[in-house]
């Protein structure tokens, strides 16, 4: 009976042992690259966090109907920081550590928290034409890639379009320009390049900061209605975006003279204002609404079609589904690339990916491939250049949907790299760091 007892109890084990052994073997043998996605769908800033984050998770979806990535799967998780900066440090540390391929935290403020952080974890932190404008130095910030554009060329591009309009940058000399700005990290970063510009061409510029979330802008549409700026440039996030135009119109403020940055420039910015809105300006970020555009037709056959989108078919293809959508195939672009170096079909780890991220080379064959025909300009990135492109054009709201209305800027890196490497040193000296090497990008 006790010999019994001891041959069940081992057959108990081996069996016990058998399954464990089985569950780690196939998790070693499962290819699953795990994309964390930091999103706002509550909060202020949700109407336009949420179209953002559709866009963002149903290209990963996309991604893996088309049967993943070489073969690997992409799994994903989503974390809601209220665009709030420590909810979304929490959102990081409690995602870090389940094999986190990159983070894309969608805000400046976001971005600010995490610089350190990832140098130390040693994950790649996109933030695609957000975050901070030095950070196109990759030399300095090895972690970071402000892909597309970041606000110093956001800026620059706005001031050449001005420009252009009033016959050439000698007739701003005498101008009035007024920046609207969210205050916060966001809201604050183009200022820099505004007052450089500002002293090269000798435009008077006010900076007029609104306090989140930004719907109480009486004070600050009293001092337009005082000053009488030329432009307006506005700088802001969420509802602070709607409520500036409708100021605009209780004011007399012409909208033909406002100039949104590229996140005041979408659909949930306009539709509350409508017709009144008429003749408002934004930059896009390359794109705009892109409904037409082959990627947004393969995801509404293989996505919606299947009954997986994330949120409304309606919104496909919308400004802000696309930047979420953009944002998403800068990232899986960038593990392909890995996969190139590294192997295939395989599982990449942070320094791998980063890797990939600083070796993209989009070029308009392979944009075209993937479905972003028009949608795109082609970029490039290098280990000292972290940002590959800082093309940007305009579109204009006619009452009822976006139109571009520009040809392409290319912003003035004359101006903005100087700019980039003295803020870039100043932030290794108070960090006590040092540039990479050459032998480091190898």
């Amino acid at each position: 009976m006790k010999f019994k007892s001891l041959t069940l109890v081992a057959a108990f084990a081996a069996v016990s042992l058998g399954a464990t052994l089985g569950v780690t073997a196939a998790k070693a043998q499962a290819k699953e690259q795990f994309f964390p996605v930091l999103v706002y769908r509550t909060g202020a800033y949700a109407p336009n966090g949420v179209p953002f984050a559709n866009g963002y998770v149903d290209y990963l979806k996309y991604i893996n109907a088309r049967g993943g990535l070489n073969g690997v799967k992409l799994t994903f998780e989503e974390c809601d920081t209220g665009y709030a900066t420590d909810k979304g440090v929490e959102c990081y540390e409690r995602l870090k550590g389940k094999g986190a391929t990159l983070f894309h935290p969608l805000s400046t403020g976001i971005t600010f928290a995490l610089t350190d952080k990832v140098l130390a974890d040693k994950i790649p932190l996109i933030t695609a034409g957000y975050g901070r404008s030095d950070t196109a130095d990759g030399m300095a910030f090895r972690w970071n890639f402000p892909l597309l554009g970041t606000y110093w060329t956001a800026a620059d591009v706005l001031v050449q379009h001005i420009a252009k309009k009033e016959g050439g940058a000698d007739k701003l000399k005498g101008k009035k320009i007024a920046l609207v700005y969210h205050d916060s990290p966001y809201g604050r970063e183009p200022i820099a390049l505004l007052q450089e510009r500002s002293k090269l061409h000798g435009f008077d510029l006010s900076l007029l900061p609104v306090a989140h979330p930004g719907v109480e802008q009486k004070a600050t549409w009293l001092q337009i209605r005082q000053s009488r700026p030329d432009y307006i440039f506005l700088w802001g996030w969420g509802v602070m975006n709607s409520a500036a135009l409708k100021e605009a119109v209780a004011t007399g403020y012409p909208r033909d003279k406002m100039y949104g940055v590229w996140w005041a420039g979408a659909e949930p910015d306009v539709k509350d204002v409508g017709v009144n809105a008429k003749g408002y300006n934004a930059l896009a970020l390359q794109h705009g609404a892109e409904k037409d555009s082959k990627i947004v037709k393969d995801i509404l056959a293989l996505v919606h079609g299947k009954g997986q989108g994330t949120g409304p078919k309606e919104e496909v293809g919308e400004v802000l589904y696309m930047r979420g959508l953009i944002s998403a195939m800068l990232g899986v672009e960038g593990v392909r690339a890995a996969q190139e170096r590294y192997g295939k079909g395989k599982v990449m780890d942070g320094e791998q990916v980063r890797w990939g991220l600083e070796n993209l080379n989009l070029d308009q064959k392979k944009l075209d491939t993937l479905g972003f025909q028009g949608v795109m300009r082609p970029i490039s990135t290098s280990c000292a250049d972290h940002m590959g492109s800082s093309w940007a054009r305009l579109h204009t709201w006619d009452g009822s949907k976006w139109g571009f209305s520009s040809d392409w800027y290319q912003a003035d890196d004359q101006i903005i790299r100087p700019m980039v490497r003295a803020s870039a040193d100043k932030y290794m000296v108070e960090k006590k760091l040092q540039r990479r090497t050459s032998a480091d990008c190898q």
